[in-house]
């Protein structure tokens, strides 16, 4: 038996409780995590945003060590430190085929699987995005794990498994920022400040920073933002916003806006904070209800590029050693994302502060 966060039902408080989880059958790797962060995708997937089947235990971005392996892997052995991949690809589908593996129309398979039982009733138990590491222990499928590259601590590599990957990647795949470009980045999260780093490692020359909330500062300017703008939480002020970040940069606007928020008023702002001619690329996850509107006037004038980005637009085996060489040459700081260090039980209370607009990455720690 383990310890496990369980979201019984859509909406429901998380219930850290005892879980049994079988041995791995073929194909299937057993990992004792070591750290998760918490994502604001983990509040999507409690509050219905997105779809889990449930219950379910929660958690995407996580790390931990191999304890045991199922019949045909080959890929890791027991004792192997590991990242989690929460979007596995297939390699076979229409988008693999198209080299676009975040993209992968079978990579959310593993969740629609129940894969463990509460230890109190046996009910079966899902796990959340398929690797449901708010626990001490999962199994996941073999693809489903990335094995760490050396001189990476451990407990901090659950971030790449989702934060930097999808900063990262924004920054140098989906958004392509060039040497001297500006960029403004919506929203200090945990997504939000990997961008900032990545912008920085890129070569940006203004980085622009943007919350709500104005005890983000000292941590986007830590992690490279040049300027810092607070954002008024009045949606008929989304215009100032975008005024002042066009002031920033020589009345033009940004070259690329990066949002990490997922609403529709952020998304609106990051658009018109962009330059005739630049990028705006929309990481935040919002939900059904956020519509967004152009005219097709504007589309015309401003010839912006306006695109969506899913988990960096990465090819996390490709991505992960080339994040490891920034790692160990100091250039990415995975530990200056990290606000707070939890347990289990504190996973609650970090979804209220991300609801809230407070702090970077919770990462939930394991003894």
């Amino acid at each position: 038996m383990v310890r496990a966060a369980v979201l019984p039902a859509v909406s429901q408080p998380l219930i850290v409780t005892e879980i049994e989880i079988p041995a791995p059958g073929p194909g299937q790797v057993r990992v004792r995590l070591a750290a998760a962060g918490v994502c604001h995708s983990d509040l999507s997937l409690s509050n219905g945003t997105l779809r889990q089947p449930v219950p379910a235990v929660l958690g995407h971005e996580g790390a931990g060590t191999v304890i045991e392996v199922g019949e045909g892997v080959t890929a890791v052995a027991p004792g192997d430190r590991v990242v989690l991949n929460w979007a596995p690809s297939c390699g076979t589908c229409h988008f693999c085929a198209l080299d676009e593996p975040w993209l992968c129309a079978n990579a959310g398979a593993a969740a629609t699987v129940p894969y463990a039982k509460l230890s109190a009733d046996g009910s079966e138990l899902y796990p959340g995005l398929g690797t449901a590491v708010f626990a001490e222990e999962t199994v996941v499928p073999e693809n489903a794990i990335l094995p760490l590259p050396d001189g990476i601590p451990l407990t901090d590599a659950a971030l790449l498994g989702c934060a930097v990957l999808t900063g990262y990647g924004a920054v140098h795949h989906a958004a392509r920022v060039r040497a001297g470009e500006s960029v403004a980045v919506f929203g200090v999260g945990g997504v939000g400040l990997s961008v900032l780093q990545s912008a920085r490692i890129a070569g940006a020359g203004a980085v622009i920073a943007v919350d709500v909330s104005a005890a983000k500062e000292e941590l986007a300017r830590a992690a490279g933002a040049t300027e810092f703008v607070l954002a008024s939480t009045d949606s008929s002020s989304a215009s100032d916003t975008a005024k002042r970040i066009r002031k920033l940069t020589g009345g033009y606007g940004a070259d690329v806006a990066i949002e990490c928020v997922g609403r529709a008023d952020t998304i609106r702002t990051a658009w018109s904070s962009t330059r005739r001619g630049g990028r705006t690329t929309v990481v935040g996850i919002g939900g059904q209800d956020q519509q967004v509107t152009f005219t097709a006037l504007e589309l015309f004038y401003f010839g912006r590029t306006l695109s969506g980005c899913v988990y960096g637009n990465s090819d996390p085996a490709r991505d992960l050693p080339v994040l490891a060489e920034h790692i160990r040459a100091g250039r990415l700081d995975l530990g200056a994302m990290v606000t707070e260090r939890i347990g289990l039980d504190g996973i609650p209370a970090a979804f209220e502060a991300m609801t809230a607009g407070r702090g970077g990455r919770a990462l939930v720690v394991f003894d």
